[in-house]
């Protein structure tokens, strides 16, 4: 079996060279055997592990997640229905997350919309930030300082 460098394994999986040092580090794969040199050395299963976690990241799984995984796909025993649910887990996760941006989206452009965006000091972007209520996100739809509405642009 043909082994290769922390390099040639890092252009072949796609993980950087620092990933792979840090994956070992956290004992997400195992740590690489050593040249008589002391320089790492990575086989073709490596290489599929280093793959898998490339993908895994790809798809937003965190580490932990990753690690759940790992043990799944190496378990031959294991059924399906537990991979699925992990899964199924980050689905929801991921569609908790997509409503989160959907709001921060909508808060920046509710704000964006009043601001002039001329050569006047007064914004309504930054009062909106520096705002003590907070209420810019969970649907508040009003503008802090109230001035600015007066001058809002016309579209």
């Amino acid at each position: 079996m043909q082994t290769m460098n922390i390099g040639e394994a890092a252009r072949a999986s796609g993980v950087s060279a620092k990933m792979i040092r840090h994956y070992e580090y956290i004992d997400l794969i195992p740590r690489a055997g050593r040249t008589a040199s002391g320089y790492r050395v990575y086989s073709g299963t490596d290489l599929y592990m280093l793959s898998f976690i490339r993908q895994a990241r790809n798809l937003g799984f965190s580490i932990e997640r990753i690690r759940d995984l790992l043990d799944l796909w190496q378990n031959k025993r294991r059924t399906s229905q537990k991979v699925k649910a992990l899964a199924m887990n980050h689905l929801r996760e991921l569609d908790e997350r997509i409503l989160e941006l959907q709001e921060i989206r909508q808060a920046i452009a509710h704000l964006a919309d009043y601001c002039h965006g001329d050569e006047r000091p007064d914004c309504p972007i930054l009062d909106g930030l520096a705002a003590e209520n907070g209420h810019i996100l969970n649907g508040a739809k009003s503008v802090p300082n109230s001035r600015h509405l007066a001058g809002k642009k016309q579209g």
